[in-house]
Formats: C-alpha cells, structure tokens, sequence
C-alpha cells in the first residue's frame, strides 16, 4: 500500500473522493493513502446522504486531509477502515496533547467541539474515504476545535506524513495476519 503525503496546497471540495484521482494525480496505482493541507469547501459533492438532506455543507479555512483508496467493493470494510484511520489519529493525537478527545463513530471531538470529518463510499471500482482534521477551527458551521487551537499548527506536516505512515503499516499488518493463519475445519 502506497502511503505519502503531498507537499503541495490542495483546496478539498468533495471531487477529489473519485477513483483514481490519487493515480491520476500522484501516478500512485493501487491501494493507497495521501494526506495534504488545504481548504475544505464541500456542498455540490457531499456524499453524506443525511447532510444532504439537511442542506448542510462542510467548511474549514485550513484542514490536513487524508484520502484513501482500496481496490475492492466491500462498503463494510471500507467503513471499518475509515474508523481505523480515526482512530489511529486520535490516538497519535493524544500522544502529544493534553486533553481527552471522544470519538464517536468517524468523528472525532475535544471540548464539545468538533476536530473531524469524516465519509466512506464506493465507486465502480474501489472504496474510497476522505477524513480531514481542522488546522483552523475559525467560521466552521459548527462547534469546531483545531489544530492551531491545540498549539500543534507547526505539526502538520509532521502528523499527516505520521498518519499515513500508520495507516500504511496497519493495511500491510493486516494483509501479514491474513496470510500466516491456516484454516480451521
């Protein structure tokens, strides 16, 4: 599984969760994760049913995103995986900060205020998550919380390449345990 994070600005506004945009992109082909920095703006391409509904929309002036793809059409899976990058966020998290913080199912919460974001989905080929982590919590749409608000805005860089590189060695861990056990009868 390809694990990187991208060195360059880029504004997230829910067209990015497509397949192959990570290949495209990144020339990255197959199972992959990628964090960046940029802006989420997300309403003409939310896929969250239920916020569609609402009307609501998502926006962070600044926000360290992760996108995944994994080449099989297993929703479930894909939903399993997305609670496994949020939590291992949360637990890189709490290792460099001094405050709880709750997860409650993919969304992630300090204070009441809201850190995350988090969807999972399938295309025709693959399953796809995006999750973003606020950098800025400034004129969100709801109680939200930062990164810079927990002193860590100089840390980004550094937690989305530590991210990523968790995911990555949790995918490879999983794929090692799948193939040492012998069947049962």
């Amino acid at each position: 599984m390809f694990a990187r994070f991208i060195d360059q600005k880029i504004d997230y506004d829910g067209s990015q969760l497509r397949p192959h945009f990570i290949y495209e992109n990144f020339g990255l082909i197959g199972d992959a994760i990628i964090a960046f920095r940029g802006k989420a703006e997300v309403s003409d391409h939310l896929v969250d049913l239920e916020d569609k509904k609402e009307n609501a929309f998502i926006y962070s002036e600044d926000m360290l995103h992760f996108l995944v793809e994994h080449f099989d059409q297993d929703l479930e899976k894909a939903v399993l995986r997305q609670r496994l990058l949020v939590a291992i966020i949360k637990e890189t998290l709490e290792a460099l900060i001094d405050k709880p913080i709750v997860r409650m199912g993919d969304d992630l919460y300090i204070d009441d205020r809201k850190l995350s974001v988090s969807i999972a989905t399938k295309s025709l080929v693959s399953t796809l998550i995006h999750t973003g982590i606020n950098v800025k919590s400034d004129n969100a749409p709801v109680a939200a919380i930062g990164l810079a608000d927990l002193g860590l805005e100089s840390r980004v860089e550094y937690l989305g390449r530590l991210i990523v590189q968790r995911y990555g060695m949790e995918m490879e861990a999983i794929n090692l345990a799948k193939a040492k056990v012998r069947g049962v009868f």
